[in-house]
């Protein structure tokens, strides 16, 4: 898992300034440069919602993993767990909706 999230951070950190230059030195050369802005804009909106969607499984499937070992220890304290774990998790959700509405911005605005 941390080979693939030093792979993922490594693409991010070398790989997107580099496409960021090569948009650059097309439109000062004139050609290209629709291309590569619709091109930057699609692998934008696409790690945006792909990193958004991999972030909030994660982190509802600890959420729920935690909660779930609390019940096991304490059936008596399942309704106290319950119910913050639905708050937690629905504000997960909302950060990975908030990905998908960013994604959609920046694909529409082409």
């Amino acid at each position: 898992m941390k080979k693939i999230i030093f792979g993922i951070t490594t693409i991010m950190l070398v790989g997107l300034p580099v496409l960021a230059s090569a948009a650059e030195a097309a439109a000062a050369a004139g050609g290209g440069a629709d291309y590569m802005k619709m091109f930057a804009v699609a692998l934008g909106a696409g790690l945006a919602i792909g990193l958004g969607a991999l972030g909030g499984t994660l982190g509802q499937a600890r959420a729920a993993a935690a909660a779930l070992e609390g019940i096991a220890r304490n059936p008596g304290a399942a309704g106290k767990i319950t119910t913050p774990m639905i708050i937690g998790l629905a504000l997960i959700e909302s950060l990975v909706i908030y990905c998908l509405i960013v994604s959609l911005l920046m694909v529409f605005k082409l």
